[in-house]
């Protein structure tokens, strides 16, 4: 069984979805036989690729915020997070283009660690408040996980896994993905959102089911 799974590495419910997900996972019982796939998505993909903004300031533009209202809901998405044991710093972070931390996603697939850059990038980003815009920033965090440094800023500074990341975007196109995270197992079942464990478990237990 395969899961694709479309995120962006700024979506707060992206890491809630990849860790409710995993619960499910862990309590599915052919876990172990399921393949992940992690997909780019661009919310913001006109974002300039070397100019980050405040994110609490942006998220006020765009859903039309007051102060307030942008810290009430950055507090309510904290504590969502604290449920499932993870914890966001979200206040004085900053936004930008994703491009590049996408790109290093996909150059850590085939090394065989998309899962735990993936991961790493999230946490660098929601709990530590260090940028995954930049590509030094990148680089780094790519050597925390073990990638090698110099052919991580080559593939970078080359843009050597744009095509791939572009290739995801107009896979989510076609799909009619207009948010995430956006779960498809073996392009039959789709899931939008982030789910609870139990809504995921079921969705690969009957689709196992029926596979059999």
């Amino acid at each position: 069984m395969r899961v694709d799974i479309w995120s962006d590495l700024v979506c707060p419910w992206c890491y809630i979805g990849k860790r409710r997900f995993e619960r499910a996972l862990a309590r599915f019982e052919h876990g172990t036989s399921v393949s992940l796939v992690h997909r780019a998505f661009q919310l913001n993909p006109a974002a300039p690729r070397d100019h980050q903004t405040d994110r609490r300031a942006m998220l006020m533009r765009k859903y039309r915020l007051t102060a307030g209202q942008a810290e009430d809901m950055d507090a309510r998405m904290t504590d969502v997070a604290a449920a499932e044991g993870l914890e966001y710093h979200l206040e004085g972070t900053v936004s930008g283009n994703t491009a590049d931390g996408h790109q290093l996603v996909h150059l850590a697939r085939e090394q065989g660690r998309q899962d735990t850059m993936l991961e790493r990038l999230y946490r660098a980003y929601f709990v530590e408040q260090r940028s995954i815009f930049d590509q030094h920033s990148l680089v780094t965090l790519a050597e925390e996980e073990g990638l090698e440094a110099a052919s991580v800023a080559d593939a970078l500074r080359e843009n050597r896994y744009a095509a791939a990341v572009e290739q995801d975007v107009e896979a989510a196109r076609r799909l009619g993905i207009s948010g995430v995270p956006f779960f498809l197992i073996d392009e039959r079942v789709a899931l939008s959102g982030a789910q609870s464990p139990d809504v995921f478990l079921d969705a690969l237990t009957r689709h196992h089911s029926v596979g059999l």
